[in-house]
């Protein structure tokens, strides 16, 4: 039998080993501990501030802590399972530590507030390594586009052949990706930057607590308006497993192109030996097996969401024993995504692009069909009318084994009059990227753009 710890004196007995086990969170939530001594101490000086305890018993309470902090730092904090989680495993230490003191800072708290401040406090700090991960994943998309700005590559949709774009283009197509992720993440920042820690187990407390104060100890820009809501709202762990989702599927797209792109089909792009494995089989193998994880990975980080909307499903109002199980979700959604990120950064920053191998073939599968039709246009022709002609000109070449570029001018006035020896300037994938206009487009002036446009803003994350 364990035994029996204080808040337990209402029950009969002690509790079961089987349930000491199957109750426990600390083997999990014991990386919170920076922020449960960051609550514990900004909640005992307002203790202190509303004299609910004198300020000597507010010092030893923020020394003791302090110490179990770099104690816990330092490895050399022994962790009890049967206290169940983190906040009961420091404040069991600091009754050790300090005595009659550490059993006031539990005045006006409940571990449901507790816990969700702790998780709003390290979900601010996550979040900004996550940011940071991405912009410098952005710095190195941004200097890779910059060597291929002039190299065309084809696009594809359907996975076939489309329109020429610039290498450049592509990278920083990436670019864009990463940064609605994030300003999502931003956003569930700011979500998260609101203190429950007064709420107490669900309504309140009778004691004159100073919430205002310990939000603004903790840096937090507001407190919560509803107590119920307070200790039951994982909503922004929802939020932030399903931001970490999209970063994933970024990284997966990214991931299934490389994959592809270095395969012998293709041969776009060659990742460096030092990102690749080989097979225990065939000695000839070249595997992109860190690309490949990267896109098995994003897995876990599904999974993650849908265990924590899962939990919340059919939650009762208030805190509910179920929430304890949000960590483990979280947790993992943030190692799996923050892993994947610098991975995927260090794969692109040591890929090359073989731009001889990509031009040889550039001009298979009539990428510049489009720009043939908009040709057309120009000359005063329907565009469905011009699809259809360029349509029809496009199968007469396939019959021939012919390129557009290389059909006869009198052969194209077959299918159109309007036809004239410029028609040779709009064909070819060098010509067609050198002459989109249109802001955003995929041709060599536009990345030069954004890539200028990155670099400034890039400059001031970093």
């Amino acid at each position: 039998m364990a035994k029996k710890k204080g808040w337990e004196t209402r029950l009969s007995g002690t509790p079961d080993r089987l349930m000491v086990d199957f109750v426990e969170s600390l083997s999990i939530d014991k990386r919170l501990y920076k922020y449960d001594i960051a609550g514990s101490i900004a909640h005992a000086q307002m203790l202190a501030g509303r004299k609910l305890i004198t300020k000597g018993e507010f010092l030893k309470i923020k020394q003791g802590l302090e110490q179990i902090g770099d104690e816990i730092a330092k490895g050399k904090f022994k962790f009890d399972p049967t206290y169940e989680d983190i906040h009961m495993a420091i404040e069991a230490a600091l009754v050790k530590k300090i005595g009659a003191p550490a059993k006031k800072l539990h005045t006006g708290r409940s571990r449901n507030d507790q816990v969700a401040t702790d998780l709003r406090l390290w979900m601010r700090d996550e979040i900004d390594s996550l940011k940071a991960k991405i912009a410098n994943f952005q710095k190195v998309l941004v200097a890779q586009a910059a060597k291929y700005t002039g190299d065309v590559m084809p696009s594809y949709t359907h996975l076939q052949r489309a329109q020429p774009i610039t290498i450049a283009a592509y990278l920083l197509s990436f670019v864009e990706q990463l940064e609605r992720d994030f300003v999502r993440l931003g956003n569930c920042q700011r979500l998260a930057d609101i203190s429950p820690l007064g709420s107490g187990a669900i309504a309140g407390s009778t004691l004159p607590l100073d919430r205002i104060s310990t939000a603004k100890q903790l840096g937090f820009s507001d407190i919560a308006d509803n107590s119920i809501d307070a200790v039951g709202d994982r909503d922004f762990c929802a939020e932030f497993i399903f931001d970490c989702s999209i970063i994933a599927a970024h990284l997966s797209r990214l991931s299934e192109d490389f994959v592809i792109f270095c395969s012998n089909e293709f041969g776009f792009i060659r990742i460096d030996d030092s990102f690749c494995t080989s097979s225990s089989m065939m000695p000839q193998k070249r595997n992109a097996d860190a690309v490949e994880l990267i896109r098995g990975k994003t897995g876990r980080v599904y999974g993650a969401l849908t265990g924590m909307l899962t939990i919340l499903k059919a939650q009762p109002s208030g805190y509910n024993r179920d929430l304890q199980e949000d960590k483990t979700h979280i947790f993992a959604a943030a190692d799996t995504t923050s892993q994947c990120l610098d991975m995927a950064a260090a794969v692109v920053e040591h890929t090359t692009f073989d731009t001889n191998r990509i031009t040889s073939g550039i001009d298979e599968g009539f990428l510049d069909a489009t720009s043939l039709a908009e040709y057309l246009v120009r000359k005063g022709i329907p565009f469905r009318e011009a699809h259809g002609i360029v349509g029809c000109l496009v199968a007469y070449c396939e019959g021939h084994s012919m390129k557009l570029a290389d059909v006869e001018i009198s052969e194209f006035k077959k299918y159109s009059p309007v036809f004239s020896p410029d028609v040779y300037q709009f064909l070819g994938a060098a010509n067609v990227v050198a002459r989109y206009v249109t802001d955003g487009s995929a041709g060599t002036k536009q990345a030069k753009q954004r890539i200028a446009y990155w670099k400034k803003q890039l400059a001031k994350r970093i």
